[in-house]
């Protein structure tokens, strides 16, 4: 089924188009990064599941990228691979390299929490061509999500050494994961439309209050952490390396589709 969107005036949609390139840059890198273990996961099992999770974010952002061409009549090829480091606008967490297996688990399950909490909130967006997308993305982030969180407890429940590299993942990604949440310049506008149906505070807190059950008995109690506001346009050498990777083709060869 198509949806036919409702009108919007100027401030939501650019106020939209920020919400939406947020949610499709964060599944765009993380997609890229967990890419990266294709022929090298710790098994071969692995090696094809993270293959597929990685494959199912850039599906996910691609979706969101043509969303957010739509609104503002942009090419979805040059929004996902021509704009230079500094213009994307995924949280801080997806900043960091890929690390190893304990890095990677950690980081997944704090961002597919993360995300589960949001999709949830814009499942119920007044942009019914969102909310629809986000329905189908959130059949397939269900299986990423227990993914990520088999890992973390098997790991948890492992060796003092692997248990001590994962806590200490989760205690360094910590206050990033926080900035899935960052505060938009135009939430105000969002709210007020309800094109996005709970404040990212209040998302903020619902998944603090889950995560935390799961994450304090492993790492430890997890200090206060709160998003800020460059918690989205904080950049890294890390990702400045993986921008030239992953635009690669597109600087070889102008207009090349994805």
């Amino acid at each position: 089924m198509t949806a036919t969107p409702v009108p919007l005036d100027v401030a939501a949609r650019d106020a939209l188009a920020e919400l939406i390139l947020g949610a499709a840059d964060d599944e765009f890198v993380i997609g890229f990064w967990d890419s990266e273990w294709t022929g090298i996961a710790p098994m071969l099992e692995e090696d094809v599941a993270t293959s597929s999770i990685a494959q199912d974010e850039i599906g996910h952002a691609r979706a969101l990228y043509e969303l957010l061409a739509e609104l503002t009549d942009e090419d979805p090829d040059r929004i996902a691979y021509g704009r230079e480091p500094a213009d994307y606008r995924h949280a801080a967490l997806l900043n960091h390299a890929r690390g190893d297996w304990a890095f990677t688990v950690a980081r997944r399950y704090l961002y597919e929490t993360a995300d589960a909490v949001r999709l949830a909130a814009l499942a119920h967006s007044t942009h019914e061509p969102l909310a629809l997308l986000v329905g189908k993305m959130r059949r397939e982030e269900t299986y990423h999500l227990l993914h990520a969180d088999t890992w973390l407890r098997r790991l948890a429940e492992a060796g003092p050494e692997t248990r001590d590299r994962l806590a200490a993942a989760l205690g360094s990604l910590w206050p990033d994961a926080q900035q899935v949440f960052a505060p938009l310049a135009a939430e105000d506008e969002l709210l007020r439309d309800g094109l996005l149906p709970r404040s990212l505070a209040t998302l903020h807190g619902e998944w603090q209050a889950q995560v935390r059950k799961v994450l304090d008995p492993i790492a430890g109690e997890l200090p206060q952490a709160a998003p800020s506001p460059d918690g989205r346009t904080r950049r890294t050498d890390d990702f400045v390396w993986l921008h030239g990777e992953f635009t690669t083709v597109s600087r070889a060869e102008a207009g090349a589709m994805w």
